[in-house]
C-alpha cells in the first residue's frame, strides 16, 4: 500500500501542477507538461451529462438522439480548430448498416437419432442466429463435438487436430482454454464461427459450461430476438459473415446434454476435459436439422464523426495516430426499475467526453505534434464494433499511414486511478509510450484482472488490430487506495447490475479526477507516439502481429 499511496499523492500533484519530479521526464517537453496540467474534470462531466441526457434517448444509431450526439461531437471539435476529415470535405463518414432477424415461426432445430426425431423449443432450448448469406437456410448434417472449437497450434492446442468436419455441424463449448494468455484467450473465444468455417463445417452449435451462468438462453433470448446488424460494402454485401455456415445456434444446458445421448463420451466427461483445458474432438452419433428463415428488418444510415489535427512535420504529418470512442448506445428498450432509456453514461459517453478533452489538450499545444491526430466518434459499437470496423476497413486517410489506434470505452473511474490495464500494450512497441505516460502520472501498470470477460475483443481497438494496426485499450485497474474496497469486485458488480441497463446514467459515483487522469494518459501516449521518429511496430513473433501485422502494408 505504500507505493499506492505515493502514486496517489504524485498523481494529485500532477493534476494541480506542482510536481517537482516533472523535470526528470525529458521525453515530455516543458510546454507539453504545462498543457497536461490544464486538464478539466468539470468539462468531462459536462460532456458526459449532455451525451447521456434523456433527450438523446440512448443514442441508438439512425435515431434523432444519435444525430444530436454526432452533432455535439462535431461542433466541439470544430470549435477546437480541428479540420474535417470525413468524406467529401465533411466531418462525417457514412456507414451503411442493415439488420436481420430470425422469423421464429418459420425456423426450427431438430435432433435426429436413428430411431426418432426430437424438435427443440425456440427461446428455451435454443436460439438461432440470423444468416444474411442464407436467408432460407436449411442444413441437415451429423454433429461433431470439437471441445472449445479452438485451433491454436501456435499455443500447443488444437481441437480440430485429427478430425474431419467437412460437411458436418460442429458443437463446441463457449470460451477458450484458461491456460491461454488473456488477450489470446479473448481472441479465440470470439473466433469460433470463423474457425469452423475454415475447417469446412456447414453449421455450428454453441453452449456454455454448466458452471458458466452468463448468457443463459433465458436471458440471452430477448436480446437475440432483436437480430444482428452488419455493415454493407459498396456492392451491398454484408461483411463479417461466413457464407460456408448454413446454420448457427446457441443451446441451453439441457439441449447440449441431449446432443451426447448416443455419444461414446458422456457430456460430463467432455465438460470435465474442457475444464482441464484438454483438446478433444469426436462424433456425437447424432444429426441436427436447422432451418433458419432470416428477414431483412431495416437499413440504418450510420455515421462516423472524423476530425483532424494536422501534424507539424513535413513528412510525418502524412501519418496518423487515431483516437476512437463509440458514440452509440442501446436507445430505448425494456423498462428496468421504471426507466426505459438506456443513457449509456459510462458506456460510452465517458469515452467520448474524455477524448474531447484530450482533443482540447492537443489543440492547446503551442505546436502540433509531428504526426497528424485523428479523432473519430464511431457508430454501431454496441451492434458488434461496426462503425470502427467500417472505418478501419475503409479509412478516410490512407490505411497504411495509420500508425496507431487508442480506443476508449467505459474506462471505469469509480475510484482513484492508481493503476491501469493497458490492453494491447504488450503486443507492440506502444508499450514504451504507455510506460512513459504512466510513470509521468504516477500510475502502476497491472495485468488483466478479469480474463474471463474477454475484454480484448470487446471494443473498437480490435477493429484496428484486425487491420494490422497496433492498438491500445486502456482501462483502470483494481487499486483503489482503500483497503476495504476491492476494485475488481466493484468492476464485476457494476457489470452484473448496471452495465447495459437504464441505470447507467449520471446518478453514479463517478470520480472525475480519475477521469481527468485518463484524459492526461490518452493525451500523453498519443503525443509521444506522434513525436517518435519511428512508427509503432509489433513485437517480434507477437501473436497478433503475426496474424494481422501485414494487413495494412506497414513495414
Amino acid at each position: 500500500m505504500r507505493f499506492s499511496t505515493f502514486f496517489s499523492v504524485a498523481a494529485f500533484i500532477v493534476l494541480t501542477g506542482a510536481n517537482p519530479l516533472l523535470a526528470q521526464y525529458d521525453a515530455i517537453p516543458a510546454d507539453v507538461q504545462r498543457v497536461v496540467k490544464t486538464v478539466r474534470p468539470e468539462a468531462i462531466r459536462a460532456a458526459m451529462r449532455f451525451l447521456s441526457d434523456d433527450a438523446l434517448e440512448g443514442r441508438k444509431p439512425g435515431t434523432r438522439g444519435f444525430a444530436l450526439a454526432a452533432n455535439y461531437m462535431q461542433t466541439q471539435l470544430e470549435a477546437l480548430g480541428m479540420q474535417p476529415a470525413g468524406e467529401n470535405g465533411t466531418y462525417r463518414q457514412a456507414v451503411p448498416l442493415r439488420r436481420w432477424q430470425v422469423r421464429e415461426g418459420k425456423s426450427s432445430l431438430t435432433l435426429l437419432a436413428k430411431d426418432h426425431e426430437q424438435p427443440l423449443t425456440y427461446g428455451k432450448q435454443f436460439i438461432l442466429n440470423p444468416n444474411p448469406d442464407h436467408v432460407n437456410g436449411d442444413v441437415t448434417a451429423p454433429v461433431v463435438f470439437v471441445g472449445y472449437g479452438v485451433s491454436a497450434p501456435e499455443l500447443g492446442y488444437d481441437d480440430y487436430a485429427g478430425i474431419d468436419v467437412k460437411g458436418k455441424i460442429v458443437a463446441y463449448v463457449n470460451g477458450a482454454p484458461a491456460t491461454f494468455p488473456s488477450n489470446q484467450r479473448a481472441y479465440f473465444s470470439s473466433a469460433k464461427a470463423e474457425t469452423a468455417a475454415a475447417h469446412g463445417a456447414v453449421g455450428v452449435l454453441a453452449f456454455n459450461l454448466p458452471t458458466d451462468l452468463r448468457n443463459r438462453i433465458e436471458t440471452a433470448a430477448p436480446r437475440a430476438r432483436q437480430g444482428i446488424y452488419r455493415w454493407l460494402d459498396k456492392q451491398g454485401k454484408p461483411q463479417r459473415t461466413f457464407s460456408a455456415l448454413k446454420g448457427s445456434a446457441s443451446l441451453s444446458d439441457s439441449a447440449a446434454r441431449l446432443l451426447f445421448a448416443n455419444s461414446p463420451t458422456s457430456f460430463t466427461s467432455a465438460v470435465s476435459a474442457a475444464m482441464k483445458n484438454r483438446s478433444q474432438a469426436f462424433p456425437l452419433n447424432i444429426s441436427v436439422r436447422m432451418q433458419t428463415q432470416t428477414d431483412v428488418v431495416e437499413d440504418v444510415a450510420g455515421q462516423n464523426v472524423v476530425a483532424l489535427l494536422p501534424g507539424s512535420d513535413p513528412v510525418l504529418k502524412n501519418e496518423y495516430v487515431v483516437y476512437v470512442a463509440h458514440l452509440d448506445h442501446l436507445g430505448i428498450g425494456r423498462p428496468v426499475k421504471g426507466d426505459s432509456i438506456y443513457n449509456g453514461a459510462h458506456d460510452n459517453a465517458s469515452g467520448v467526453a474524455i477524448n474531447l478533452e484530450t482533443a482540447r489538450l492537443f489543440a492547446s499545444l503551442p505546436k502540433a505534434p509531428r504526426r497528424s491526430i485523428l479523432f473519430v466518434g464511431v457508430t454501431g459499437e454496441e451492434m458488434g464494433l461496426l462503425g470502427s470496423d467500417y472505418f478501419a476497413s475503409n479509412p478516410t486517410v490512407p490505411k497504411d499511414k495509420i500508425v496507431a489506434n487508442l480506443a476508449l470505452d467505459m474506462p471505469f473511474f469509480f475510484h482513484p486511478l492508481l493503476d491501469i490495464v493497458p490492453y494491447g500494450a504488450e503486443h507492440s512497441s506502444l508499450n514504451k509510450e504507455v510506460k512513459q505516460a504512466a510513470s509521468f502520472l504516477g500510475v502502476d501498470m497491472s495485468p488483466d484482472p478479469i480474463p474471463e470477460q474477454t475484454v480484448f475483443m470487446r471494443s473498437d481497438h480490435f477493429s484496428f488490430v484486425r487491420q494490422g494496426i497496433p492498438a491500445l485499450f486502456i482501462k483502470s485497474g483494481s487499486q483503489t487506495g482503500n483497503p476495504n474496497l476491492d476494485g475488481t469486485k466493484l468492476n464485476l458488480e457494476w457489470r452484473a447490475t448496471i452495465y447495459h441497463s437504464p441505470q447507467d446514467d449520471m446518478n453514479q459515483p463517478f470520480d472525475f479526477t480519475a477521469a481527468a487522469k485518463h484524459a492526461q494518459l490518452q493525451f500523453l501516449v498519443g503525443y509521444l507516439t506522434a513525436q517518435d521518429d519511428q512508427r509503432p511496430t509489433w513485437n517480434k513473433g507477437d501473436f497478433f502481429g503475426t496474424k494481422f501485422g501485414k494487413t495494412n502494408g506497414a513495414k
